[in-house]
């Protein structure tokens, strides 16, 4: 088959899914043509952005993956790269932004294939494509110069070539799911223990013939474990840090133990941070003055040690404030970050800083009396957000679906669910379950669609059916 062949067979696949596919080309274009509009690239490159940027253009220019003159271990290397060879080592921000959207829509197609693959036959895969093109966040994050929308197409083409495999038994198949998970954790290391899951899986669902049994978890670990042991060498080699990203040490000491302390003494979280000399350098060796002569090793050793006693000393403590991430990664609305890139969240201090320290009821009370649009568009959000659970939680139920597939995908969602929790959580770490979510909720309306189908059905097809 020549490449001509080729492409006319992939027009003719992707017809069905032309009508979802153009709705998400003008829902994440037509959120940057307005994001750029009314607030510039301001908002686009916010935040964490700059911690992404300036590595990878070290890493293009000088060919040192660094910041400030000294190694970066917080970042890893794969989105700053993709964002230099996208457009911002020429800061084109639209350039990247477009890049990103061309990924989501490559994700909706992945989408599409993975709920098929899992709902044979029931037309879930239409009705999961039409879900994520209306998605709020990944059209969102696709304006966002944040890892996000790379880390879920990776994540969505390992998780699609694992079912693959599942159905052919081949282990070439299984051999790239394994390097687009360990491309995916380069990304964003949030992954870094999803191999461990996936392969015990792989141990219990895989094909019985040609001892895929053991084959294909080994596989999956002698493919994935060797390109996190590279960078973590890499590590080891220019700074002495042993892990895969530093991120992990300074998560668990100036938030997750940050905010047992805190609880403790009764006092925000904000304070306590504070106290630890959060969140630069300067005020970091401000408060802890006698590690002015430590290497960033042995201060990041010293963070781990420090934040591992808290935890322990107070396990039910970090229990319920680990909870309350989950929590608060799983239902907020987000609403937050789309009316900031149109320009229309208040500014200031005029909305609830941190819902875990205000109060659920009291931060969207507070909401609804001072910013009903505001209150609005989170209902809005909400609402599609809770419709999206319940389908999903009968698309669980659904007794037509390939078991495996449909084990994988929930379990793949719970395990950012669970590892997102604690007092650094926001609801963008929810993006990585929300294809997943998708695709369970596809599987929960052909059942709606199956029932509706049927109440309509005459009584002379119904007597056939019973005869």
């Amino acid at each position: 088959m020549n490449w001509r062949q080729r492409v006319a067979v992939w027009l003719l696949s992707v017809e069905p899914v032309r009508a979802p596919l153009l709705t998400a080309v003008l829902l994440r274009l037509g959120l940057t043509v307005a994001a750029f509009v009314l607030t510039g690239t301001s908002v686009m490159t916010q935040g964490d952005t700059a911690s992404y940027l300036n590595p990878g253009r070290n890493l293009i220019l000088h060919g040192a993956f660094a910041t400030a003159g000294a190694p970066e271990i917080d970042r890893t290397p794969g989105y700053p790269l993709f964002a230099e060879i996208t457009g911002m080592a020429w800061d084109n921000v639209l350039l990247t932004v477009t890049a990103q959207i061309v990924l989501s829509l490559i994700s909706l197609l992945l989408v599409r294939r993975i709920a098929d693959r899992i709902f044979p036959n029931r037309n879930a895969g239409i009705l999961a494509a039409w879900l994520y093109a209306i998605e709020p966040l990944s059209i969102v994050y696709t304006s966002r110069l944040m890892p996000e929308t790379l880390f879920v197409l990776l994540l969505l083409l390992a998780i699609e070539r694992v079912l693959a495999f599942q159905s052919s038994g081949k282990l070439t198949v299984l051999a790239l799911a394994g390097i687009s998970l360990g491309v995916a954790t380069c990304v964003r290391p949030v992954s870094y223990y999803l191999v461990f899951p996936l392969a015990a899986g792989l141990a219990v669902t895989a094909p019985k013939h040609r001892s895929l049994r053991w084959k294909a978890p080994l596989l999956m670990l002698i493919v994935v474990l060797p390109l996190l042991a590279a960078w973590q060498l890499r590590n080891l080699a220019e700074t002495g840090y042993s892990g895969f990203s530093s991120i992990v040490e300074k998560n668990l000491y100036f938030f997750q133990s940050a905010e047992v302390a805190a609880e403790l003494q009764h006092i925000s979280l904000e304070s306590e941070q504070k106290q630890l000399g959060y969140p630069e350098d300067k005020y970091y060796l401000a408060a802890h003055p006698g590690q002015r002569s430590w290497s960033q090793s042995q201060r990041l050793r010293f963070m781990r040690a420090e934040a591992t006693k808290t935890l322990a000393a107070h396990p039910g403590l970090y229990l319920r404030t680990h909870l309350a991430g989950m929590g608060l990664v799983a239902f907020t609305p987000c609403a937050t970050e789309l009316l900031q890139l149109i320009g229309k969240y208040p500014p200031g201090d005029a909305m609830p800083h941190r819902i875990l320290n205000e109060g659920i009821l009291n931060s969207a009370w507070r909401v609804i009396l001072s910013h009903p649009t505001v209150a609005i568009a989170m209902a809005l959000l909400e609402g599609f957000l809770l419709f999206l659970y319940v389908s999903a939680i009968r698309g669980c139920l659904n007794p037509n679906s390939f078991l495996p597939a449909l084990l994988a995908i929930a379990g793949v969602a719970l395990y950012f669910v669970l590892i997102s929790g604690g007092a650094q959580a926001v609801g963008r770490y929810r993006l990585p379950v929300m294809p997943e979510l998708c695709i369970l909720a596809a599987g929960g309306l052909t059942l709606s669609q199956k029932k509706k189908l049927r109440s309509h059905e005459s009584p002379a097809v119904k007597m056939q059916a019973l005869s």
